[in-house]
């Protein structure tokens, strides 16, 4: 069968209009999330009676404490998700605002009472600490305690960390809800004879053949961030001086220790990571210099980078695409491809642009006792195929690891991405051996490549912007809308080189990225993700079908274990140093297989 005939085998329906999402079993049998609150709130009174001897329970009462506060996380996490999903869905409806506020400040109440947990449990000594977490009964939650030691130098007294509980709601959590309602207000009119389109059904069309249609669009989503930039940088300014200040507070060293801490690595390693990767900026380099002359141009721009090298613009249907999917998981695992298919049959999934939509894509684990939903925004595109699946890889990794628990359920963000990557890869393998145009199979090799480079090169890129912005509000003050525009295109530029015009517009566009509001420092974990799952998928290449029940106890690890212990799973050791020049190795060479089959498919000369 050729390709164009295995597309049209599918029925077509390229907007997934009907894919909506089911959020009240989140409810279970509460009424609504208020109920879930009133819950939670019983919970706490139990809780509360143990302020003052945490540090000396036995491990069977120190066990039964944990077991009430599982119990409360699950209630907590139930009611902020069934709001939260809710809102992310439409955040121009206010009751639905207002529902998620209610419940952020209820739970900012409740943690405010029980912010002795961790001050007793960091003060208690280290030889009752290994004592009691040595007994069998406290296996469920040792990973997490031990953890939770760690903060010891950060940790304030209690009437400073009830202080700082309290007001959170009114400050960083608000910050960031005010950004969120402001990007998926973003309207970008594309021409004056249509009604504006949300901006990532605007942002997909960067990856048009032609390239007028590109720039015209990159000059429309310009155009309409313009109007509330300056909203947009106060609202950054803010959270990074809150965030400087959060910091001093609590004596982390520098502006992302407590995201390494939370990931469970150390400042130097993160640090040998970007280095490396900035390391090999040559790579990205030479493939847009590659793709300038597939695409007969002298020089990419910006607005060129995601441009499809295909010979057509071919739409995917959402049947289509899912085939596709559950095809590729089920070729590597049966197990998996049944869960795959929960998500696409059971209503854990809302794909269409809708206006006042979130922006992007995520997976939200939920609670450890129901299961993940995913938020797509579906435009039909090649690259919302690996969106798909990349998201539905985090999908099966939290419904797998729902047995750990809600203490161990997530793995640290440095992992959180392992399971994602290899789902994509997968998805991207499974449909190449589909197709036998060569012109097609540069186009997908070409795409798979671009897929590593935003991962891992453009993220360290977006992580040194950050870097830019923290410090020089630390060192020099606040940062004009202007001097966000320089960093941004100076740190974007150091990656691309001389290989692609940064131009002038493009200064505006770190500002609709809500990683860099939500949670700073966040993006590194995508390159070290990446290349993980490179690795990782570089053993399931040569082990083969051996290699699946490894990767399946893996998923199923959760964050039960360290990240090294976690990779050791799969045959990957993190503490060599030359891990990550092996997963750069990887990219290699994919570019040099995507540049064989350009000159296949006639492209290069």
């Amino acid at each position: 069968m050729t390709a164009t005939e295995w597309r049209e085998s599918f029925d077509d329906d390229v907007t997934a209009s009907e894919v909506a999402w089911d959020l009240a079993p989140l409810l279970g049998d509460a009424v609504d999330a208020q109920q879930l609150m009133d819950r939670a709130e019983d919970i706490v009174a139990e809780l509360v009676q143990y302020r003052g001897r945490l540090g000396d329970l036995t491990a069977d009462d120190l066990a039964a404490f944990m077991d009430r506060l599982g119990d409360l996380h699950d209630l907590l996490g139930r009611a902020h998700s069934v709001t939260s999903l809710a809102f992310a869905t439409d955040t121009t409806e206010a009751s639905r605002a207002a529902a998620m506020q209610s419940v952020n400040e209820r739970a900012s109440a409740v943690w405010a009472r029980l912010v002795f947990i961790d001050i007793e449990w960091v003060a208690a000594t280290d030889d009752h600490v290994a004592a009691v977490l040595a007994d069998p009964a406290l296996a469920p939650y040792r990973h997490h305690l031990e953890q939770r030691r760690r903060y010891r130098p950060h940790v304030l007294s209690e009437a400073e960390e009830t202080v700082l509980t309290e007001t959170t709601v009114a400050a960083s959590t608000a910050w960031v809800r005010l950004f969120e309602e402001q990007t998926a207000a973003v309207e970008v009119r594309l021409d004056e004879s249509s009604p504006p389109v949300a901006l990532m059904s605007a942002l997909s069309r960067l990856s048009h053949p032609e390239r007028q249609v590109r720039q015209d669009s990159a000059s429309a989503v310009t155009a309409a961030l313009e109007p509330g930039l300056r909203t947009r940088a106060f609202i950054y300014n803010t959270l990074l001086l809150d965030k400087s200040i959060s910091d001093r507070l609590r004596n982390y060293p520098t502006w992302v220790s407590s995201r390494n801490l939370a990931n469970e690595a150390s400042d130097a390693s993160v640090e040998a990571l970007v280095q490396a990767v900035v390391a090999r900026y040559d790579l990205p380099q030479r493939w847009y210099r590659t793709k300038a002359q597939a695409l007969g141009l002298d020089r990419l721009a910006d607005f060129d980078r995601m441009a499809s090298v295909g010979r057509g613009e071919q739409r995917i249907g959402w049947r289509q695409a899912t085939e596709i999917v559950r095809d590729a998981y089920g070729s590597f695992s049966g197990e998996l491809a049944d869960v795959v298919g929960r998500f696409l049959d059971e209503g854990w999934i809302d794909a269409p642009v809708r206006p006042g939509k979130r922006g992007g894509a995520f997976c939200a684990y939920t609670v450890a006792s129901h299961h993940p939903y995913v938020l797509l925004n579906w435009t039909a595109s090649h690259r919302d195929v690996a969106t798909l699946a990349h998201e539905l890889g985090h999908g099966v990794h939290g419904y797998l690891a729902r047995e750990q628990g809600v203490f161990h359920q997530s793995t640290p963000l440095t992992l959180a991405e392992t399971a994602s990557v290899f789902g994509e890869t997968v998805t991207n393998q499974r449909l190449l051996s589909l197709l036998d145009d060569a012109g097609e199979r540069f186009a997908l090799l070409a795409a798979s490549l671009e897929d590593s480079i935003a991962t891992v090169f453009r993220q360290v890129a977006m992580f040194r912007f950050e870097q830019a912005c923290h410090t020089e509000r630390r060192t020099v003050g606040e940062l004009s809308v202007e001097r966000f525009g320089e960093l941004w295109s100076h740190t974007q530029a150091e990656m691309l080189g001389d290989a692609v015009e940064v131009t002038r517009g493009y200064g505006s566009w770190w500002s609709y990225i809500p990683h860099f509001i939500a949670t700073p420092g966040y993006v590194y974990a995508y390159a070290y993700g990446q290349l993980l799952a490179l690795s990782v998928y570089a053993q399931y290449r040569q082990q083969g079908a051996a290699f699946v029940p490894a990767y399946l106890e893996l998923l199923r690890a959760g964050g039960s274990k360290s990240p090294e212990d976690l990779a050791a799973i799969v045959g990957c050791d993190l503490t060599d140093p030359g891990f990550w020049d092996g997963g750069l190795d990887i990219i290699e060479q994919q570019l040099d297989d995507a540049v064989v089959a350009a000159r296949v498919a006639g492209r290069l000369s």
